[in-house]
């Protein structure tokens, strides 16, 4: 078993960051017990989000792209650290809208929105200037469709 914390201490970085796995994978550390590293994973992501990550264990890199939920990774992964419950959610990721959004500085921007399949981010009018984003958790899929598009970095993903 590796200890990351450990690992982090010696890299000088006492707490491991964490970090956003491919969907359907098994609680941290878990994960990190089963998962060989073979990156199986990686080369059959049709998207091309997952990437090795810190000590070479498979992460989500949103700025290459989205997540479809398509499976692929899952099929793939012969160790068992990643797998596909029937009605089981790939993950609990939802997007949060950071202060750096152009909104929120008075700047007019949709884009988010606008690649938002899942319409989770919105827009509602407001009186004196541009409009902000509001984000509903709720139908947010975590797919990471908004990440790279946003010219202000202003998306920030995290565990609901």
């Amino acid at each position: 078993m590796v200890d990351l914390a450990r690992r982090g201490f010696f890299r000088g970085r006492p707490r491991p960051r964490a970090e956003n796995r491919p969907p359907w994978a098994l609680a941290e550390t878990a994960f990190i017990d089963a998962c060989s590293r073979c990156d199986d994973c990686r080369q059959a992501c049709p998207q091309g989000i997952i990437v090795s990550g810190d000590g070479g264990y498979p992460t989500l890199d949103f700025a290459a792209g989205e997540c479809t939920f398509c499976g692929d990774c899952v099929r793939a992964c012969r160790s068992g650290a990643l797998q596909q419950g029937e009605a089981t959610p790939p993950w609990t990721l939802k997007a949060r809208i950071g202060t750096a959004c152009l909104p929120l500085q008075g700047i007019e921007c949709r884009i988010c929105g606008e690649h938002c399949d899942a319409r989770a981010i919105r827009f509602p009018p407001r009186l004196g200037g541009a409009a902000w984003a509001q984000l509903d958790p709720e139908t947010c899929t975590g797919c990471g469709a908004c990440f790279a598009p946003c010219p202000a970095g202003a998306i920030i993903f995290g565990a609901s």
